[in-house]
């Protein structure tokens, strides 16, 4: 099993959408790269922390490389502070504390999708940092709430071979 931390705007729909993957076996939605445990007020308050959702996975299931195009299936990588309508530091794109044998292989991905792009990718690559879990009721929140916001399409998982 790995694990990986992921960025991509607003946590609920991100954590959605990788839960419905086969091969994911765990998330939990929290808080990267930003000074201590804050809670959900601090963060929408320019704690510095980015929302994202921790995944553990089998990598003989799912490929480092299926979940990287699935990530850019959900954000715009160009983007920075900004994905959907949700705008702040908190919403920046990231991966975090990726194992080092995974960075080469992020970095020569990141090389090969940047072609796709007129603008540069704007996806923060950072490892070593603490990640926190966030607030219970925000665990599987569009589970418990149907009718959450959400800017991700759910079902585009789909549009992934």
């Amino acid at each position: 099993m790995k694990t990986i931390v992921m960025a991509g705007g607003c946590f609920w729909g991100v954590e959605a959408y990788f839960k419905q993957l086969d091969g994911v076996l765990e998330t939990f939605a929290g808080y990267i790269n930003g000074e201590g445990q804050p809670t959900y007020e601090q963060v929408c308050n320019f704690s510095g922390h980015a929302e994202a959702v921790i995944l553990t996975y089998n990598e003989d299931i799912i490929s480092l490389k299926k979940l990287l195009d699935h990530f850019f299936n959900i954000v715009d990588p160009t983007s920075l502070n900004k994905q959907g309508n949700d705008i702040g530091i908190q919403y920046r794109t990231g991966i975090y504390n990726y194992s080092d044998d995974q960075l080469p292989f992020i970095r020569s991905y990141f090389q090969i999708k940047q072609k796709e792009y007129p603008k540069n990718i704007a996806i923060e690559l950072a490892t070593g940092l603490t990640f926190y879990k966030a607030e219970e009721y925000h665990q599987d929140y569009l589970e418990k709430h149907h009718y959450g916001y959400c800017h991700i399409d759910l079902g585009s998982y789909t549009n992934i071979k």
